[in-house]
């Protein structure tokens, strides 16, 4: 793929960077070639790879257990609020 000085510079400007002539113009060389290597990636024939769920064969990920760690506490902060009704915070309508 072939990128111009102002491609990048449009690039630049788009993602919010700041780039230095120095910079821009290493950008210049390596850009093109990085989204040429990321072209040849999507021509890669995966339809037969079987997702993997860890990358090393034969091993899991470690899960935490799923318990509780706090309790309900939602009535105690609830007596701070100015307006409550049926377990639920009441705010002033704002659009009408």
């Amino acid at each position: 793929m072939s990128l111009t000085r102002h491609d990048v510079e449009n690039i630049a400007r788009l993602a919010r960077l700041a780039l230095t002539p120095a910079d821009m113009a290493s950008l210049s060389d390596s850009l093109p070639r990085i989204l040429t290597f990321v072209e040849q990636l999507g021509a890669a024939q995966t339809a037969a790879v079987e997702p993997m769920a860890h990358p090393l064969e034969g091993q899991s990920q470690r899960l935490r257990s799923d318990t509780v760690t706090e309790t309900d506490a939602h009535e105690r902060y609830q007596q701070n609020a100015a307006r409550v009704e049926a377990g639920l915070y009441l705010v002033p309508k704002v659009i009408e």
